[in-house]
């Protein structure tokens, strides 16, 4: 991955935070790692476990943001959850799991689009 690709994740990432955080949930982790494995952003929405894909793109040249989760990552996602959620068990107790993704459009002027998409599998 090259330091433009970093950058755009990164910032697809805090935007996401900060507007996950302005709709009320509690940001919990953002880019816990595994050997299996990264989970973009973990919050609690409630009474539910949010693991949230954040995917960013400067075009739709090759698609919406959120067409890259395919139903083999949304798989890979609910593993990592489930890895999470032992390593977590404090916090994760007694939560539903819930996957969401967050697509960001970043054209190169004008104002980024976001898009949540909530409980994707």
């Amino acid at each position: 991955m090259d330091l433009s690709t970093r950058a755009l994740g990164d910032y697809g990432e805090r935007l996401a935070c900060r507007y996950l955080l302005a709709q009320g949930l509690t940001i919990l982790d953002r880019n816990w790692r595994c050997v299996r494995g990264e989970i973009d952003v973990v919050a609690r929405d409630g009474r539910e476990l949010v693991v949230c894909e954040v995917k960013t793109r400067t075009t739709e040249a090759y698609g919406a943001p959120f067409e890259a989760v395919t139903w083999r990552k949304q798989r890979r996602l609910r593993h990592l959850a489930g890895l999470w959620r032992d390593d977590h068990a404090d916090l994760a107790r007694g939560l539903a799991l819930r996957i969401d993704v967050i697509s960001i459009l970043r054209p190169p002027s004008g104002q980024a689009r976001l898009q949540h998409l909530q409980g994707v599998c």
